[in-house]
């Protein structure tokens, strides 16, 4: 079931490809553990710190604030997801902060994640299309052995999702039409943006994103996308077949 006319692949990354919540939940658990409040839920943290990511690029897309990076929001974020977990950032030195920070560089990829982009790539440019910042992508990438042909999305493109400049940018960075692209994602709002701006769609279902108590309805396609696989293993077989590399 072959995408006519589409040349790449590319790919939401924070709950698509990877795991962040138990990523950020495993370094959190380790950071309070440290500061004597091992009492504190890390998963329920991890959700917290997550929590204020859509209203902090709201900023960024509304025009309130210029354009800046994923990491930074991040950081500024966990100043207010401790402080509502009973810690008083002011009282953790900056660096930790920081190292803190940087959990969501290392988390761990869904188990069909590699497998299912290094035979994908051999067909198709892929590439992730997300509101992390370059540094943030690369450095993902490299731990959790993820083969991008090229890192794109918030940070090169100057716009976060679902703005349609984070869509028709991207394609125009790639020297492509829209409907070159297809976007691959465990979220129906991401793809109904892509496919306003005239993205090809495919749904990714990811029933623990949120862990073993998230509503199902987050893991239902909302809309008849043009394809729905359910991982990144079956797409490529759906897309290339059984006799392609």
């Amino acid at each position: 079931m072959p995408l006519p006319g589409v040349r790449a692949l590319v790919f939401d990354v924070f709950g698509t490809v990877v795991d962040w919540r138990s990523g950020v939940a495993r370094e959190a658990a380790a950071f309070f553990t440290r500061h004597n409040h091992p009492h504190v839920d890390a998963s329920a943290f991890a959700d917290t710190w997550r929590a204020q990511y859509q209203p902090a690029m709201e900023e960024v897309r509304s025009g309130r604030r210029p354009f800046t990076r994923l990491d930074v929001l991040h950081r500024e974020n966990l100043a207010h997801a401790l402080s509502d977990h009973g810690l008083d950032p002011a009282t953790i030195p900056g660096a930790e902060l920081d190292e803190l920070t940087r959990a969501w560089h290392r988390l761990d990829p869904w188990p069909d994640a590699v497998p299912g982009l290094t035979r994908l790539r051999t067909a198709y440019i892929i590439a992730p299309l997300s509101n992390g910042n370059i540094i943030l992508m690369l450095n993902m990438a490299k731990r959790a052995g993820l083969p991008w042909d090229a890192i794109l999305g918030a940070e090169v493109a100057r716009a976060y999702k679902p703005t349609p400049d984070s869509y028709l940018r991207t394609a125009d960075i790639l020297a492509m039409a829209p409907a070159e692209l297809c976007l691959v994602a465990a979220h129906n709002s991401d793809l109904a943006a892509a496919r306003a701006c005239g993205l090809h769609t495919c749904f990714i279902p990811r029933p623990l994103e949120y862990g073993p108590n998230q509503n199902p309805a987050l893991s239902r396609p909302g809309q008849d996308w043009d394809v729905i696989a359910p991982d990144f293993v079956a797409l490529a077989e759906m897309l290339m077949g059984s006799g392609r590399p």
